[in-house]
């Protein structure tokens, strides 16, 4: 439901943006289906965080940033025509993204949990879930020079996988099987780094079996439908590195969105190919309801204003 309210005004070192559109992220889930622990309806224009627009008014003491500029920001209120942003929340977008739909927070948070995955070349990495996440990843993966273990239950999302250089395609269906076949890819050594890219238990308790010892198991789904079970023995004995990959330091989340912005610019990342699904702001309900079933074909929708 669209609801018409004042257009905000941007305090002291703050911008407002006109939004030309926002990601619609898998977080927004909880509130969208009535889970217990959320609250639905939201403010007016709240749980959208990936917007980017154009800046058209700058409040007292912003100095950096002018009317006219073209950015990605990181603001909570992005489902609406406006937003407002701290001036030290924006990115300012190059001419290679012009026209183009660019939800920086996304590609931000990828590029952030690549950088506490410490992937290096040689290794074997797992990315258990192949969405859009988990496609930026493992391109990002197969450039650090890594041999990347693509495991998704979609089969066209095995095929966006291979698309981003991924070296060997594992079905999740066959979950019974799926660890045998990683120990006979690895010789019985299993995998330097796991990357959870669901958020599930199924997935979390798969991830940790493909971990090798002394190795890292980053999570980078966000599990948000309440507590998970270990299996602690096993951590334990293999030694593992468990990282949670979420940021909660809006500093850090800026820098990602910069290094992806410098990952467009050599084309190393294409957002052309990874934003597949596109919705009017007037339907953002069809938007939420394609991140819940994830129609084939779909990595990141977004809505678009205007």
């Amino acid at each position: 439901m669209l609801r018409e309210v004042a257009r905000p005004e941007p305090g002291p070192g703050e911008v407002r943006v006109r939004l030309e559109g926002c990601g619609v992220c898998a977080s927004n889930l909880a509130m969208w289906q009535g889970m217990p622990w959320s609250k639905y309806p939201t403010e007016p224009g709240s749980l959208g965080h990936e917007g980017w627009g154009l800046i058209d008014a700058i409040g007292h003491g912003v100095t950096e940033l002018k009317e006219g500029d073209r950015v990605a920001i990181l603001a909570n209120h992005s489902y609406a025509e406006y937003d407002i942003a701290n001036s030290s929340s924006v990115v300012p977008l190059p001419s290679c993204l012009a026209g183009v739909s660019f939800p920086g927070e996304a590609f931000g948070c990828a590029l952030n949990i690549f950088d506490r995955s410490d992937i290096k070349n040689g290794q074997t990495v797992a990315i258990v879930g192949i969405g859009f996440l988990g496609a930026v990843l493992t391109r990002l993966a197969v450039k650090a020079g890594a041999r990347v273990i693509a495991i998704s239950r979609r089969p066209y999302a095995l095929g966006i996988a291979k698309k981003m250089g991924a070296h060997e395609l594992i079905s999740l269906a066959d979950s019974y099987r799926l660890v045998d076949h990683v120990q006979q890819l690895t010789g019985g050594m299993m995998c330097e780094r796991v990357i959870e890219a669901v958020g599930k238990q199924e997935t979390l308790d798969l991830a940790a079996q493909l971990t090798g010892t002394r190795a890292k198991l980053i999570i980078a789904g966000y599990h948000q439908d309440g507590p998970r079970q270990v299996n602690m023995q096993m951590w334990n004995w293999r030694g593992l590195d468990v990282i949670n990959a979420h940021e909660r330091d809006e500093a850090v989340y800026v820098q990602g969105i910069y290094k992806a912005v410098q990952a467009v610019e050599s084309g190393l990342l294409n957002p052309g190919e990874l934003c597949t699904h596109s919705f009017p702001l007037s339907s953002l309900d069809d938007a939420l309801n394609a991140v819940l079933t994830r129609p084939d074909g779909l990595l990141k929708a977004t809505v678009k204003y205007g």
